[in-house]
């Protein structure tokens, strides 16, 4: 299993919780994590990627939980995120800036170099590998920016609203790219457009209220649609009768 929540609750200073006891275990795979704007998505990311804790309860990753400091670092080997805002060193070349990474993560400083080149090659970079980050486009920041989670070989990465901005070709070629990673590597993708569910991805997970309304296959998740919608809407419509349910419970 990925990344494994058991009873957590979480929220904002003194605002209403945004997570109450979440009992969850992601699929490995490749999974499109859905659900409206402020549903939470990014709350459950961050704190899947250790950058929060919870105010109650644990998340780990194969025994690993983010609340022991032991496990902290050994964690975040395994388990890299990409934010929405990918930060970028000013100056650095697309290699540099992923080797920084890799340094950053513990890796000798010419295993970094080496594992660079590898990891942009993984998300079609390499003929990118010496331009400046501040001179590529926006799809090529991003990934740009799995290559970054992909140097130190982690084996779950947590993507948030990485299309976000894209066009549609734009989007085609970043979804390709994850496609190709490794069948090790799972992949955990947020996004509230239901237009990112593509043909590459296993599992559906549905956030909603805080909760999770849906966790399954993509054909389980399909299936949900009305019988007589068009298929190019199918998941559209399925989406709809999932968070339709949640704000009827």
């Amino acid at each position: 299993m990925p990344v494994r929540f058991e009873k957590c609750t979480f929220g904002y200073r003194r605002g209403k919780p945004v997570l109450r006891s979440l009992t969850f275990d992601f699929p490995e795979g490749r999974t499109v994590f859905l659900g409206p704007n402020g549903a939470g998505k990014s709350t459950v990311l961050g704190l899947a990627a250790s950058m929060m804790r919870p105010d109650a309860g644990t998340v780990s990753y194969r025994g690993r939980a983010t609340s022991r400091r032991a496990d902290v670092r050994p964690y975040r080997e395994q388990v890299a995120w990409l934010p929405q805002q990918v930060d970028c060193v000013p100056g650095l070349t697309a290699r540099e800036q992923v080797a920084y990474v890799g340094w950053l993560k513990g890796m000798a400083q010419s295993a970094a170099w080496d594992a660079a080149m590898d990891a942009l090659d993984q998300v079609e970079m390499r003929d990118h590998a010496d331009r400046k980050v501040s001179e590529l486009s926006g799809g090529q920041v991003r990934r740009t920016g799995v290559a970054q989670s992909l140097v130190h070989k982690a084996q779950v990465l947590l993507l948030d609203e990485p299309t976000a901005g894209m066009d549609p070709r734009q989007r085609r070629v970043f979804h390709n790219v994850l496609g190709r990673l490794p069948s090790d590597v799972s992949v955990i993708l947020s996004t509230h457009d239901v237009s990112d569910l593509d043909d590459i991805y296993d599992n559906v997970v549905v956030l909603s209220g805080g909760a999770i309304q849906f966790s399954g296959t993509v054909t389980e998740f399909l299936a949900l649609a009305a019988y007589d919608i068009a298929p190019g809407r199918r998941a559209e419509s399925a989406y709809d009768a999932v968070v339709a349910g949640a704000a009827c419970d």
